[in-house]
């Protein structure tokens, strides 16, 4: 998982200096395995020791930069806004009547894929936050917020009342909603036979619909398949079994 640097001079060490580059090094390689462990391992049962031996450490080291696990998880949260921060400006493109469908659909494949690249981090606050953590809560609301925000300016900017609701930010949450459901349960959804692309698709006409009050041009409409008919069953080789089958390739042999 990708984790950007911050500025030099932004980071502090646990005792208030501030670290030199081969400090800062450091850090980012402590965090990038700490993203690398709660892909792959309930997160409060990582411990420090988990963290410094896969990067190559001792505990102390991880002492020096962060006081526990659950504060290494916190700045990898935090930095989950930098990513919101590329999905506003996809939500700020064109929305003309020639390019609105396109707008549209690069949003919603833009929100996949900032899930997809931090999702084992999204899982943690998802469920810090469904415990009650406030910390957890803040991160999450602060992450999505920017988009919503500007999702809803957006809406009003149109000038017309958008057939989803009356309030611009009801509507922009509800969307911003929609997306991040969809986003943390793709695979669920893959192993009941519906498709990510199809998911996309359907995502994409509503946020269409929503902004401008259109429906999307003819020539962009998907052909409707007869075949696809609603599913009561898993479905083999869904995107469950798949997203199994590429972890166990990932584990070393024993």
């Amino acid at each position: 998982m990708p984790i950007m640097a911050r500025e030099q001079g932004s980071i502090e060490a646990t005792d208030g200096r501030v670290p030199g580059r081969r400090g800062r090094a450091t850090r980012q390689r402590l965090l990038e395995c700490t993203a690398e462990l709660i892909g792959s391992t309930p997160w409060r049962s990582i411990k420090v020791i988990d963290i410094a031996r896969k990067a190559g450490t001792s505990p102390a080291t991880f002492y020096q930069y962060f006081e526990n696990v659950e504060q290494a998880i916190l700045v990898l949260a935090e930095e989950l806004m930098e990513g919101a921060g590329a999905l506003a400006e996809l939500v700020e493109g064109d929305w003309s009547e020639e390019r609105s469908w396109e707008t549209a659909r690069r949003v919603v494949e833009g929100f996949m894929g900032y899930w997809e690249t931090n999702r084992a981090v999204f899982r943690v606050v998802e469920l810090a936050t469904e415990e009650g953590d406030l910390r957890f809560r803040g991160l999450r609301v602060r992450a999505l917020n920017a988009v919503t925000v500007t999702l809803a300016r957006v809406i009003a900017s149109t000038g017309e009342r958008s057939p989803a609701g009356a309030d611009p930010m009801a509507v922009a949450a509800t969307i911003i909603s929609m997306l991040a459901h969809v986003a943390a349960h793709r695979y669920g959804y893959e192993f009941w036979g519906i498709r990510t692309t199809s998911m996309i698709d359907s995502q994409a006409r509503t946020l269409h619909w929503a902004v401008t009050g259109r429906s999307i041009p003819p020539e962009a409409a998907a052909d409707q398949d007869e075949s696809l008919r609603p599913r009561t069953g898993a479905v083999l080789g869904g995107g469950a079994a798949q997203a199994r089958t590429a972890s166990a390739r990932r584990k070393p042999p024993a």
